[in-house]
Order: structure tokens, then C-alpha cells, then sequence
């Protein structure tokens, strides 16, 4: 804008010059200085409203980029939140991840124990009734009674043993342990023999032939 300004002000300069160099009269010299200085007086006027113009583009323009890098450090602050976030959320999920791994193997060992277990009561109820058939066939031969007391203990009660006092009891109790062999203790009266007589049944599990040993042990110590 400026330069189309300067370019009329010179077209001006050039009229008013071809003018005067036409002409030698006063009047029409005072004519054109006149006509030159409210050229000049036009030109400085709208000049200066286009240099004021420009100023406020030139202030519009500094102020918007103001803003623009205002919004791009707005953005930028959204954007490391946003990559935190995204950061955090993915740690979350593999911390997820790690416990619900952790969940199903403690899940998969508590029902591999289960089946342990359930596997380990079924054994011992297969034995305990193999102690049963063989205390219900001995029963009346030996004058055995089997009571269950606390613990998980069975307690073996012998009678017939003593010629003077048939219903004197000899006992000793049996339970089974966490290695899921015979364990015998508490032997009235106690017998020498019985951790012997112990590792013997846990070798041949002849539970039987266990009872009769035990049986000639109580008869042995009446007879001595």
C-alpha cells in the first residue's frame, strides 16, 4: 500500500513539474502549488491512516501468534498428560495382568492340593476300613475294641490277656501321619518293642499280623 502511495505521489510530482515547465504566468504557478500542496496534504493524510492500519495488523498479527503459542504450550501440557496417562494405564494393566496370572496359579495349586488332599482322605478312608474289617475280625479271637478319640485317633483296646483278670485292658493308640504312615503311641503298658513293631507294619502293611505281634507283646509282659 505504501508503495502505490509513494508511486501516485511521484505521478503527482511529475504532472505538477510538466505542468509548470508548459506555463510562466503567476497565476497558474500559484494554481499549481496549490493544487501540489493539497496533493501532498491528501497523500500524507491517507498515509497516515494506512500506517496506522498497518500498525494494528502488524499488533493483530502479534497478538494472535500470542495465542497461537499459548494454545501450542496448552496442547503440549495435554499431550505429556495424555502420554502419562496412557503410561500409567499401561503399567496398570500389566500389574492386571501379573495378579490375574498369579490368581489362576494359585487357583490351579489350591485344586492340584485339592485333588492331594481329596486323594490323601480317600487312602485314609480305605485304610481305616481295612483297620476296621480287620478289629471286627479280630474282635472276638483277641477281645479287641477300637474306640476313636481325639485327634484323629484310634485307640486299640486288648482284654483276654491276663489269665487272673480277663477285663484288664492292654491298649496302645494308632493314627495316621502327614506322611501318611502307621504312628503308633501311648502303649499301656508300654512295650519296648512297639517302635519296632511300628516300622514293620509301615514296611509290609500287615496290619493284622501288626495286631497279633502287639497282642504277644501285652502277653509277654504278663507272663514276665
Amino acid at each position: 500500500m505504501v508503495e502505490d502511495q509513494l508511486a501516485l505521489l511521484d505521478k503527482n510530482i511529475n504532472e505538477f513539474w510538466n505542468k509548470f515547465k508548459s506555463t510562466d504566468t503567476a497565476g497558474q504557478m500559484a494554481g499549481l502549488r496549490d493544487t501540489y500542496k493539497d496533493s501532498i496534504k491528501t497523500f500524507a493524510e491517507k498515509l497516515s491512516v494506512k500506517l496506522k492500519e498497518e500498525e494494528r495488523m502488524v499488533e493483530m498479527f502479534l497478538e494472535y501468534q500470542n495465542q497461537i503459542s499459548k494454545q501450542n504450550m496448552i496442547i503440549q501440557e495435554k499431550k505429556d498428560n495424555l502420554l502419562q496417562l496412557i503410561a500409567e494405564v499401561k503399567d496398570k494393566k500389566q500389574e492386571l495382568e501379573a495378579v490375574t496370572a498369579k490368581i489362576q496359579d494359585l487357583k490351579e495349586e489350591y485344586s492340584r492340593k485339592k485333588e492331594t488332599i481329596s486323594a490323601a482322605n480317600k487312602a485314609n478312608a480305605e485304610k481305616l476300613k481295612r483297620l476296621q474289617k480287620s478289629a471286627d475280625l479280630y474282635k472276638d479271637r483277641l477281645g479287641l475294641e477300637i474306640r476313636k478319640i481325639y485327634g484323629d485317633k484310634l485307640q486299640f483296646i486288648f482284654t483276654n490277656i491276663d489269665p487272673k483278670n480277663p477285663e484288664s485292658p492292654f491298649m496302645f493308640c494308632l493314627h495316621l501321619n502327614e506322611a501318611r504312615d502307621y504312628e503308633v503311641s501311648d502303649s499301656s503298658p508300654h512295650l519296648e518293642c512297639l517302635a519296632e513293631l511300628q516300622e514293620k507294619v509301615r514296611k509290609t502293611n500287615n496290619f493284622s499280623a501288626f495286631l497279633a505281634n502287639v497282642r504277644k507283646a501285652f502277653t509277654a509282659t504278663v507272663n514276665n
